[in-house]
């Protein structure tokens, strides 16, 4: 347990983060970003964990930036904070990283949402870039990674209005991988955890790799990773479990070795 973050281990190899504000609706001030980021650092070292579920509140993923810390800030003072590098440990998680989404998920806190590989959300969930609303924009990402997942026209209904989408069209724009009923999330998100979990982890570590790292890659550039990757998982020995329990007709056990 950390300022304003909430650690369990549903199993061994899933680590479940949750959010715990509830008084100020999930709101990220600087303390619960730094638990943030120390959580993410410490998960991605521990050899135990394969896969890690983001959450927050019944009601609420998480609500935005603490505005309270921020209203008065001037240039320096967000130099100082420097608040990218306390995002770059949850962006640059090597293992599969699934949101868990219930509520509403608003500025910072869609923009944390939309870090993670797969998002399972409620079919009450609400997701926006209110930022023009308070005379600023999006400074944690949404202006790029928006753009890259549901295109500019789509980007810039949200960020220009700060009106939210629901969930149902936030899956249509393929921003939700698994809409469900809103007391079904955190099952759904376990589940899914545990179903990847049981797959090998150096697979998986290189697909994500390869994916984030193509995406701003020439198409020949990516395919060459994606070729280098590839061969070099021929090397494990989770390939060769692989495809002998495949060959013997027997469920494979990935040690990620």
């Amino acid at each position: 347990m950390s300022e304003g973050v909430r650690i369990e281990r549903p199993a061994r190899e899933i680590a479940f983060v949750a959010l715990d504000r509830p008084e100020v609706r999930n709101a990220l001030d600087l303390p619960t970003r730094q638990a943030l980021a120390a959580a993410f650092e410490a998960l991605a070292d521990d050899p135990d964990v394969r896969v890690a579920v983001l959450a927050g509140s019944d009601k609420v993923f998480a609500s935005g930036a603490d505005l309270k810390s921020l209203a008065t800030a001037r240039p320096a003072d967000l130099r100082r904070m420097n608040l990218a590098r306390l995002w770059r440990p949850i962006a640059e998680f090597p293992k599969p990283l699934i949101a868990a989404v219930r509520g509403w998920a608003l500025g910072a806190g869609f923009e944390l949402a939309l870090l993670a590989d797969l998002m399972v959300a409620g079919k009450g969930a609400q997701f926006g870039c209110p930022e023009v609303k308070v005379g600023i924009m999006p400074g944690a990402g949404a202006t790029q990674r928006l753009v890259r997942l549901v295109g500019r026209a789509r980007a810039m209904r949200l960020l220009m209005t700060g009106e939210p989408i629901d969930a149902a069209t936030a899956t249509d724009w393929g921003i939700v991988t698994d809409l469900v009923e809103d007391a079904a999330v955190l099952d759904r998100a376990i589940a899914l955890a545990g179903s990847i979990a049981r797959l090998p982890p150096l697979a998986l570590t290189q697909i994500k790799e390869v994916v984030d790292l193509g995406a701003d890659a020439s198409l020949s550039t990516a395919l060459a990773l994606e070729r280098k990757s590839f061969q070099l998982l021929f090397d494990s020995e989770d390939q060769k479990e692989g495809m002998r329990a495949f060959l013997e007709r027997r469920t494979p056990e990935f040690r990620g070795e």
